[in-house]
């Protein structure tokens, strides 16, 4: 069965639809010293131009000077007083609290046109400062300016990062000051969202404003600091990122600005950034290089990174910063090129290869040897290029396309054992070709194989008896008519359902499509008896025996075909029921497909997730301890592949059929028999099912530092492996082995174990995984644990910390 439901999506075949996979920029413009206010004529003008949005400071120079004057006058006054020979500790007055606003103080007011404009806070505090009262004034400013925005209605703040902060100095506490500045701000803007501006890796440039009020503070042993260190950490950013947002407590309304640097870093921390929830990514000048004809263009590895981040679920939208003011403010009449996707090829063609991405030290000066060169004319050149990207994004792919609704949307397991599917629910399955075709293609070989090797068959007549369990609509009983059609081998095929809903709609089928072959039973799986071959009952019913019968009037079953595997593989009790149902299987030459199949996990940094599951808990105890099955979309692998510990590793195998001996141990156990022992290893059990218990201790070497949220789970199946060098047929959701055994298959999206709380752990840890499978008898559920460990010595490591055991019990999967 596979293992995910639908969602209310539209149809996504029809044409219509697949123009909605093509991605929207939706683009802003943003000034440093941006003219105030923002009118209706400016954001007129900035439409008309190609941009969907405009950046506006909260507060106007007005408010900064009368701040700045504000705090010069207590400097001067604590001057005075530490001058004074009376001067004390108690003499020092509180620090001063800035006034409310005035009309002059902002521009903006409440109207339509906010809804197009993004505030952006004042820059020049400094939430970070070591110095008390540049600290606290710079909290006060932003409180102030983040009370009036949600007065006014505004929908979106950027606040400006973290200012000098070093993630491994022992003597500065500002990234902490920050951090509670801002969940402090969460809560005066109870609606707003905003996005904290900060850069891929190092730090911002730093930029001469004036009136700025980091040189205002008493000690400047960290600003010598942050002249002296040259050294770049590259996940620094993310961890100043990390740590606000873990103060914050995840919340939902807190998003990342994210600066694209021209040098992008490598490929780890680009996909890290890809799972954080972005909201803007931000683009200045030096971001872009110039092509020949000195047009600003982006290079290639910036292009495909646009490309990956525009297929998140939520795209982020792209925010040019201070690449020249808006075309056409000083003359309306001006004629200026519309941003339209369609720019002479001259505009937008690629960098030559020859020009360096990051800056020489003549761009960074400004040498005069560029004065020659000609500027740009067009001053919308960078928005009339990146809505050139925009009409160029490569195409979907099929999985993209279907998946289109479902990415990082969490949705409990299904229950096919105690709950009835609906057939919307089915259909979703079927729209999955690949899957039905593995398995016509294993049936096939399996007959082939069959034919040639001259092995008897359970009908009196020859034909291979070919059983479909769980058979739902239909589709493995058409492939079992379809291989045998193709191979030339008779066969006898029995559906087998338990859905009475199913059953009729199998019935139906059978009279119209299947040319009344097919031997329809509704049955549990487990307590079907088998192929009837006794005249005394009709065919297709499942019957109940008799003591009075002399012998059994039931056959045996050749081929078992069944599709009950979940996206951990035995996660909807697939071993249980192939238990259950094996007897009916001939103990000599019968074959199950599935022949067996792997579990497979690996941890992941899954923020949006994490956040999700923890607002579910507000309401729902079981939220933080269900086991997912979500499309994992934007996540990050954690993990770093080395020689005998892989990035996804196998946690174990379930191989059908069992020895007969396994199945007559468990069946001796069931109800407390002789052999029932003391119960089995969880209490109320009687140890009948014992034998699919599993557990595995994983470890897993993480080169960069991270969180963890969660566990990914995969599967692997093997659905017929004939032997003799022949090629297996295979099943894989693995995102590293899918393309190889199973490319595009759709039916069944990852699980995923969540962590009631994150786990931190710094670069060049290990990570240990240990994970059950545990059953009383009445149901099966998962536990779960994960351990950080790092090396203090050759052979000696050290536990850093650990997760709460996390159990599915109370929503397990009942047998």
């Amino acid at each position: 069965m596979s293992s995910f439901q639908p969602v209310a999506t539209e149809e996504l075949d029809s044409p219509s639809a697949v123009h909605e996979f093509t991605p929207t920029f939706y683009i802003g413009h943003h000034e440093s010293k941006r003219p105030l206010p923002v009118t209706e004529f400016v954001l007129r003008q900035a439409q008309d131009v190609g941009y969907d949005m405009l950046t506006s400071p909260i507060t106007s120079p007005h408010f900064h000077s009368r701040v700045l004057t504000l705090v010069s006058s207590y400097l001067s006054e604590l001057s005075q007083l530490e001058s004074s020979e009376k001067h004390s500790t108690s003499s020092i007055p509180p620090a001063p609290i800035i006034p409310p606003l005035d009309p002059v103080d902002t521009p903006l007011t409440p109207s339509d046109t906010l809804s197009q404009i993004i505030a952006y806070s004042s820059p020049w505090i400094d939430l970070c400062s070591p110095d008390p009262l540049i600290a606290n004034i710079s909290r006060q400013v932003l409180n102030i300016e983040i009370a009036y925005a949600s007065f006014c209605g505004v929908g979106h703040i950027i606040i400006p990062g973290p200012r000098n902060y070093f993630s491994g100095s022992d003597e500065n506490n500002g990234l902490i000051q920050y951090a509670r500045a801002i969940q402090e701000a969460l809560t005066i803007g109870s609606y707003i969202q905003m996005a904290i501006h900060i850069p891929m890796y190092g730090q911002n440039e730093v930029k001469d404003m004036t009136g700025d009020l980091q040189p205002f503070a008493r000690d400047i042993s960290l600003r010598e600091m942050a002249k002296s260190n040259k050294e770049i950490d590259l996940y620094e950013t993310w961890d100043a990122w990390n740590f606000i947002r873990g103060v914050c407590k995840y919340n939902s309304r807190l998003l990342v600005a994210l600066g694209l640097p021209r040098q992008l870093p490598v490929e780890s921390l680009q996909s890290r950034w890809f799972a954080e929830p972005l909201r803007m990514l931000s683009f200045t000048p030096n971001t872009f290089l110039k092509n020949k004809g000195g047009h600003p263009v982006l290079s290639k590895s910036h292009q495909n990174l646009i490309a990956r981040y525009m297929r998140l679920k939520n795209p982020p939208w792209l925010l040019l910063s201070d690449v020249g003011p808006v075309p056409g403010l000083d003359d309306p009449t001006q004629l200026t090129d519309i941003a339209d996707g369609f720019p002479p090829l001259s505009l937008v063609e690629d960098a030559s290869r020859s020009v360096s991405v990051s800056p020489t030290p003549a761009e960074a000066a400004g040498s005069s040897s560029h004065k020659s060169k000609p500027k740009i004319k067009d001053p919308a050149a960078h928005l009339i290029y990146m809505r050139y990207l925009q009409r160029n994004q490569p195409p979907r792919t099929a999985i993209e396309r279907f998946g289109s609704g479902y990415q990082d949307y969490l949705q409990a397991p299904l229950q096919p054992l105690t709950d009835n599917l609906e057939s919307v629910t089915y259909e979703v399955f079927e729209k999955d070709p690949v899957k039905y075709d593995w398995y016509e293609r294993a049936i096939a070989e399996a007959l082939s194989d069959w034919a040639q090797q001259g092995k008897p068959t359970s009908n009196p007549n020859g034909a291979v008896v070919i059983a479909v369990a769980g058979s739902g609509r239909g589709p493995l009983v058409t492939r079992a008519l379809k291989a045998s059609q193709s191979t030339g081998v008779a066969v006898e095929v029995w559906a087998v359902e338990k859905n009475p809903n199913a059953y009729v709609l199998l019935q139906r089928h059978n009279e119209e499509d299947w040319g009344r072959v097919v031997n329809v039973v509704k049955s549990d799986m487990r307590a079907w008896k088998g192929p009837l071959r006794s005249s005394t009952g009709p065919i297709g019913q499942a019957i109940t025996t008799t003591t009075s019968a002399a012998a059994s009037p039931y056959g045996k079953v050749d081929i078992l075909v069944s599709e009950l595997l979940g996206s951990f593989a035995d996660n909807e009790l697939s071993p249980e029921c192939l238990d259950g149902v094996q007897h009916v299987l001939a103990p000599e030459f019968g074959i199950s497909i599935p022949s067996s199949y792997t579990a497979h996990l690996t941890p992941i940094l899954a923020p949006r997730l994490h956040a999700d599951i923890s607002h579910r808990a507000l309401t729902d105890s079981t939220a933080t301890e269900t086991p997912y099955v979500v499309m994992l979309h934007a996540i990050d692998y954690l993990a770093t592949s080395v020689p005998d510990h892989p990035k996804i590793q196998e946690a174990w195998e379930f191989v059908h059929p069992l020895p007969a001996s396994t199945l007559a141990i468990a069946e001796a156990r069931r109800g407390g028999g002789v052999s029932g022992g003391g119960g089995g290893s969880m209490s109320g059990g009687d140890g009948a099912n014992e034998h699919n218990t599993r557990y595995a201790r994983l470890k897993f070497v993480c080169k960069d530092r991270g969180v963890v949220n969660g566990l990914a789970g995969y599967f692997e199946a093997v659905l017929y492996d004939g032997g003799g060098g022949k090629e297996k047929v295979e099943l894989s959701t693995r995102p590293d082995t899918i393309d190889a055994k199973s490319k595009d298959m759709i039916s069944w999206f990852p699980i995923f174990f969540p962590l009631k709380n994150p786990l931190y752990f710094p670069d060049d840890s290990e990570l240990e995984i240990s994970i059950w499978r545990q059953t009383d008898d009445r149901k099966v559920w998962y536990e779960w644990l994960v351990e950080a460990f790092v090396m203090v010595g050759p052979q000696k490591r050290m536990r850093l910390g650990m997760s709460e055991v996390g159990s599915s019990r109370k929503v397990g999967c009942l047998m």
